[in-house]
């Protein structure tokens, strides 16, 4: 791993603006629809990122296979979680909305143990799972006589987590493979998602009131800057700190989503849910190996 100095500003800015987003979503949901919000932020994603492939001289891919490999990436990492978070987002804070994000890798072990049966949970996972759970049912407020937080929207939140919880074993199998660059797969991913969020988002509104200077900041922030240049970042970080440092970047996003919403929004976090916070990045920790409880053999 090379010296912090070449990669900690850059891991910095991503966990700064991946966890900014959910603010920016809230300041897009002033003027633009739910899946108004999936369509540009697709959109200004993949023309960033486009920009990018073309001034480098790379080519998007040309196999309709790969494509295909792609698209269903595009819809599970992009479109299907960048409408649902907006739409949960309808009813549920900024910060909440960061918090469950933070539930992605224990979705993800999840998947892994439920379709791949030859791969079983250690102590350790199942340890994150049960603490995950639990985590869950704080944020939602489920043991409090006062429940202020909205149960429909965390489940909306929830399922777009397990729509990334899909994504990463289908996008290492399927496409991670693909003879092609990380830039060229990120700008072929957000342009799919664009192109499928199109035609849904002129059927049913890209606005429903009219557009203000805030909320064309949020959703140019959001396409820009949190699905265009974040990606750029994302692979620069693992290409410079690898990918275990570079993913731990998911652990600073529900601080900063939390901040943000506070200081900004004026959000309010009861108490159970700043411990069912603290319980799902816990989770987080155990399921990915960050944190062990028990201890490894040697061999």
């Amino acid at each position: 791993m090379r010296k912090p100095s070449k990669w900690l500003p850059g891991f910095i800015a991503l966990g700064l603006v991946w966890g900014l987003s959910f603010l920016f979503v809230e300041l897009a949901l002033i003027s633009f629809t739910p899946i108004g919000i999936a369509f540009l932020r697709g959109l200004l994603g993949a023309v960033s990122l486009l920009v990018l492939v073309a001034v480098t001289r790379q080519k998007l891919p040309r196999v309709w296979r790969h494509w295909l490999h792609i698209s269903i990436v595009a819809v599970l990492l992009n479109a299907a979680p960048g409408f649902l978070f907006a739409l949960g987002q309808e009813t549920v804070s900024s910060s909440i909305a960061g918090v469950i994000n933070a539930t992605t890798p224990l979705m993800t072990v999840l998947i892994i143990i439920s379709f791949f049966r030859d791969q079983t949970p250690t102590f350790d996972q199942f340890l994150g799972i049960v603490v995950g759970f639990f985590g869950i049912l704080l944020v939602m407020e489920i043991f409090s006589s006062s429940n202020q937080a909205s149960i429909a929207g965390v489940i909306t939140l929830l399922m777009a987590t397990l729509c990334y919880g899909l994504a990463m074993p289908y996008a290492k199998r399927f496409v991670s493979p693909l003879p092609y660059s990380p830039y060229v797969l990120a700008a072929s991913q957000v342009s799919a998602s664009a192109a499928l969020t199109a035609l849904p988002a002129i059927l049913w509104g890209i606005t429903h009131d009219a557009i203000t200077g805030t909320s064309l900041a949020g959703i140019a922030l959001l396409g820009v800057l949190g699905t265009g240049v974040a990606y750029v970042w994302n692979y620069r970080n693992i290409e410079l700190a690898g990918s275990v440092v570079a993913s731990s970047v998911t652990y600073i996003t529900p601080v900063v989503a939390v901040i943000a919403g506070v200081l900004v929004l004026g959000d309010q976090l009861s108490p159970s849910q700043v411990a069912g916070g603290i319980l799902i990045v816990l989770s987080a920790l155990l399921v990915q190996g960050r944190l062990r409880v028990t201890r490894t053999r040697n061999r």
